[in-house]
């Protein structure tokens, strides 16, 4: 579906053009001829904006590519049928030939993981533990959201640091559903043509359907490792997982059977320790390699806020390193996209 004509049909058909459709000339206008660039992806590239009445936008230019026509198609279907704190606002488009453009509300804290990584100081001089505790509880009730509080079900299929933006109350919300799938019917699981999502994110069975179906447990998995690098745990792989192959769940679990600390050097009170080791055991838990054993995000936002027992440890998944040899071929930072 590559016709301008056709793919609003389609859109229109599927009732999702309630946003503006801009014209790409405004386009270039509310970007001041595209002089501010916020981020660059293999999407295309983010620029600040500002719409007549003066407020800031970001806006997507989507690269001319046939994967893109699907991209956008999937964004612009998706999104539209969302409104919840936590998930960002679509406020337009442009659809004009093959110039195609998506405009947002705008995030002044930008993404997640600017805050989260090893580069700089902005976690320790910007991020309390309590910010990353509220931040993981949003994140959390986002994807709830998405997975059962729409009219049509949502899987969004890539869930990292990347594709969390954070508002000035630093309050995040899930951004970038060029990969989500709509799920109009009550079936637990769905039929994935194709692996989709970012290595070191993507659950098992999306790799390979021996390990269980598609579903909304399969954002649950991608969840729990961003819920590891929120903490700090994760980073650590760069370090010694990487250095000897190691799967990382395997590293954790190693650790802990060793009674060693899987972070954080910045834990000193024991309020804080306690949130860094709920929200170890909730990640723990949704990286189970079979979606059966993993929570709801309705589970998980009940462990997240304390309301049951959830800084038990699961025990360590009887098959362990269930991508390793399944998806040779694989060795860019995504999969290939439906």
């Amino acid at each position: 579906m590559t016709n301008e004509q056709d793919i609003e049909v389609f859109l229109e058909d599927q009732g999702t053009l309630a946003q503006k459709k801009y014209r790409f000339s405004e386009v270039k206008k509310m970007t001041n001829n595209f002089t501010d660039k916020l981020g660059e992806g293999g999407f295309g590239v983010v620029y600040k904006g500002k719409i007549h009445n003066g407020y800031h936008v970001a806006v997507k230019i989507l690269r001319a590519s046939k994967g893109n026509v699907k991209d956008f198609i999937n964004e612009v279907a998706s999104i539209s049928r969302t409104s919840h704190v936590n998930v960002v606002q679509l406020l337009g488009f442009c659809l004009e030939g093959k110039k195609k453009a998506l405009i947002y509300e705008f995030m002044p804290n930008g993404s997640l993981d600017k805050f989260i990584s090893n580069k700089g100081l902005e976690r320790t001089s910007s991020l309390t533990w309590d910010n990353l505790l509220q931040i993981a509880k949003g994140i959390a009730k986002g994807l709830e959201y998405l997975h059962k509080g729409c009219n049509t079900r949502i899987l969004h299929f890539d869930i990292k640091p990347h594709n969390i933006l954070l508002d000035d109350n630093f309050c995040p919300k899930i951004s970038d559903f060029g990969l989500a799938k709509l799920c109009p019917g009550k079936e637990s699981t769905i039929s994935v043509s194709y692996a989709r999502g970012t290595i070191g994110y993507v659950a098992p069975e999306v790799c390979n359907k021996h390990f269980g179906g598609v579903s909304q447990k399969s954002d649950v998995y991608s969840f729990g490792m961003l819920l590891l690098e929120i903490v700090g745990v994760r980073n650590n792989i760069n370090v010694e997982a990487t250095e000897t192959s190691e799967y990382f769940p395997d590293w954790i679990y190693r650790k802990l059977e060793q009674d060693q600390d899987l972070k954080s050097d910045n834990v000193t009170a024991t309020e804080e320790k306690e949130t860094e080791r709920r929200m170890i055991a909730v990640s723990l838990w949704c990286i189970q390699t079979f979606p059966k054993d993993r929570p709801t995000m309705s589970r998980v936002i009940e462990m997240l806020e304390g309301n049951m027992n959830s800084q038990e440890i699961p025990p360590k998944p009887v098959l362990s390193s269930p991508t390793i040899g399944l998806v040779p071929e694989l060795t860019t930072s995504s999969l290939q996209s439906e």
